[in-house]
């Protein structure tokens, strides 16, 4: 159903682009990039070190390889919301958003290694830290008084020092004893104990939930190619068995993810009939040959897709398996299939893919080509990328969108937005937008060299100031629309 009608009624311009009835508009976040900061609590009680990107991040070893680029720039400098987060849901529901996606950190609510002696939901409840446990309860608490839906990420990169010690893989990843996405049936194990616990503690104050935060992303910057785009611990070089490995256990650690959240929330907090809808953010792109005539190009782009894409869209819905990453799926495991209730997308860019005639990695066939990749805005792709994620037949949400060339950003979310609206006049049950970030954040390896803030960062003061896009996106949310 839309509004047109009912706008025209009441004598306003019905927008030329509307948007699905209930259409969720609102920013995203990431716990470890804006928790931070806070201007008066603490340091102790608002920084947090039990991390693996937060020793990644203020390690001398690692801020001393050039190789890694890692600025250190302290996390002090983050925007506090930890602390300032009732004020900037306050301000969320003033500009007219409705909906707010962030993360949890595992590493606040068990902070150390105790919680690994657990090995049901049931004794893993003694070892969660009760005062980040509470501080989350009341973060759920302002969101609904402003009536703003939670979309929670359950790992968005992160983790504690205890399943992955990044610092200590880097330098011996064989003798490493806390190896993160390397270990196999332990991080699956621990993962699935933690989202059933999350699951089970705040089922009654929200209902969707992500399991993963781009998980290529992850492996590609941690045992591929980390660099200056992305350094991520433990910013490993073609390293073709780990690689393998995170990418393999990612998907199982999805599923084992949305059978423990399935199985622990037992409260229907939207009244839809389903207590709890699973999804998976995936960084997806729109990936385009350098010279479309070239068929090593056009095959890589082939590769690149089912890397970036196919891999985990196919492992998560049919339980598709590619043993080796040579391009194709060698088996099914039904163990894996049909654990995915709606889709997220982050999107930012074109891929441009030179093709090769040899693989980069002898272990890994379908890595024959070189990505190039850019921060410029490329609006018509957003609709490329629905359409694939359409193909599985689940609701889409764009999870995070954005551009940190902010003197464009108006320019860069109204040519998005009009790119989206045609996608879901054509069909594609697109259900959210959620624009990258709320409030310039701590940028990973960047530090603040790259801002996204819908709200203007002071490191200083904490204080927040609006851009110009924050108008035009009040004035979208409020009218479910846009105009030419």
């Amino acid at each position: 159903m839309r509004f047109l009608p009912l706008l025209a009624l009441f004598g306003c311009n019905a927008p030329d682009h509307v948007f699905p009835e209930g259409f969720h508009w609102g920013s995203a976040t990431a716990g470890f990039q804006v928790d931070m900061g806070c201007p008066t609590w603490s340091e102790a009680d608002c920084t947090d070190d039990a991390s693996d990107w937060y020793q990644w991040v203020t390690d001398e070893s690692i801020l001393d390889t050039p190789s890694l680029y890692v600025t250190g720039e302290p996390v002090s400098h983050g925007p506090g919301m930890w602390e300032m987060v009732e004020d900037d849901i306050a301000q969320m529901g003033d500009d007219n958003l409705n909906a707010y996606r962030f993360s949890f950190e595992w590493s606040r609510i068990f902070p150390d290694g105790a919680a690994e002696t657990a090995t049901t939901v049931d004794e893993l409840v003694e070892h969660a830290d009760a005062d980040a446990v509470e501080r989350y309860h009341e973060i759920f608490a302002a969101m609904a008084s402003e009536d703003i839906h939670p979309v929670v990420t359950l790992n968005h990169y992160t983790m504690p020092l205890w399943v992955h010690n990044g610092v200590a893989c880097h330098n011996d990843l064989e003798t490493c004893a806390a190896n993160g996405w390397i270990d196999g049936e332990r991080i699956t194990r621990l993962i699935g104990l933690y989202a059933g616990f999350c699951a089970r503690e705040f089922g009654g104050e929200v209902d969707q939930w992500a399991t993963l935060n781009e998980p290529f992303a992850t492996t590609l910057s941690g045992y591929l190619l980390p660099g200056e785009d992305r350094s991520a611990p433990p910013g490993l070089s073609m390293n073709a068995p780990a690689v393998i490995a995170s990418l393999q256990h990612q998907i199982e650690g999805h599923a084992a993810m949305y059978d423990a959240v399935h199985a622990e929330d037992d409260v229907d907090v939207d009244g839809d009939g389903e207590n709890a809808a699973v999804g998976i953010v995936l960084n997806m792109v729109d990936i385009r040959p350098d010279d479309a005539d070239d068929p090593e190009d056009v095959e890589g782009v082939e590769h690149a897709d089912h890397i970036y894409h196919r891999l985990f869209l196919d492992g998560v819905t049919a339980g598709s398996w590619d043993d080796d990453l040579d391009g194709t799926f060698d088996r099914e495991r039904p163990e894996l299939a049909d654990r995915l209730d709606w889709l997220g997308i982050n999107y930012y860019n074109e891929l441009v893919i030179k093709g090769l005639s040899f693989a980069i990695l002898d272990e890994i066939p379908a890595f024959d080509l070189v990505p190039e990749f850019s921060w410029d805005p490329h609006p018509e792709g957003i609709a490329k990328v629905v359409a694939i994620g359409a193909e599985y037949g689940r609701p889409i949400y764009i999870t995070e969108n954005g551009t940190p060339h902010t003197d464009e950003s108006r320019e860069v979310l109204k040519a998005h937005l009009t790119e989206l609206a045609g996608a879901i006049d054509d069909g594609a049950d697109v259900r959210g937008y959620l624009y990258w970030s709320w409030v310039d954040n701590y940028e990973w390896n960047h530090g603040f060299d790259l801002r996204f803030g819908l709200y203007a960062l002071d490191a200083d003061t904490k204080e927040r100031t609006a851009r110009p896009v924050v108008e035009l996106y009040r004035d979208i949310a409020k009218r479910n629309g846009i105009d030419d």
